[in-house]
């Protein structure tokens, strides 16, 4: 069965169109079935835009398990003159994305992971926002936790917005006693924590 963190097709397409509010600002994007929240701004990526600082105006900024864009287009929207980059594995996340972007006339560049870091094997990040797939498992998360967090530049921070319930505590414990990168809750919310990582420690 197809997830949509999966990188297999998400099945048959169903397009639709919906009104979301990114940081104070309503656009209008498209969704599809078979990607993260199609149907509306999921609750968590609500409460992270609404407690992360502005990230930097310059730099490498990553949206990380993009979905169909809300964290991208907060992101390039806040900071026009950085390089704003979304990663997912799920192919049509990636093509939402990307037509959100232009639709709202920013520049963000869309790829796979593995693609991208195959490109760019020194990639350093500026800045992560994510809202990561907590449900693809512990395993998948931690791997990918590992992946990219200690791409930050050293001024470098990663929000990360985890529900309570679903191990948002646990998660803070384990990047700072397997990453070894401090990490701090900035808000909670709605059940939602906002988790800030600073980069490893050189």
């Amino acid at each position: 069965m197809s997830h949509y963190f999966s990188p297999d097709s998400p099945g048959a397409s169903s397009p639709r169109e919906i009104e979301v509010v990114l940081r104070g600002r309503p656009v209008r994007v498209a969704t599809d079935r078979g990607v993260f929240s199609g149907e509306r701004l999921d609750p968590g990526t609500a409460v992270l835009l609404s407690h992360v600082p502005d990230p930097p105006a310059a730099g490498t900024l990553l949206d990380l398990g993009c979905g169909w864009g809300p964290i991208a287009l907060a992101l390039a929207a806040a900071s026009p003159q950085a390089r704003v980059l979304a990663v997912d594995v799920n192919p049509r996340a990636l093509e939402l994305t990307a037509r959100n972007a232009t639709r709202l006339r920013h520049a963000v560049e869309v790829a796979q992971p593995d693609v991208l870091l195959a490109a760019e094997p020194e990639l350093a990040l500026d800045a992560i926002w994510s809202n990561p797939p907590i449900r693809v498992g512990k395993d998948a998360l931690h791997a990918m936790l590992r992946t990219w967090l200690p791409r930050l530049a050293p001024d470098g921070v990663a929000h990360l917005v985890v529900s309570k319930n679903l191990g948002a505590d646990s998660l803070q414990r384990w990047i700072e006693n397997e990453l070894g990168q401090a990490t701090s809750r900035i808000a909670s919310s709605k059940g939602f924590r906002v988790l800030a990582v600073a980069a490893s420690a050189r």
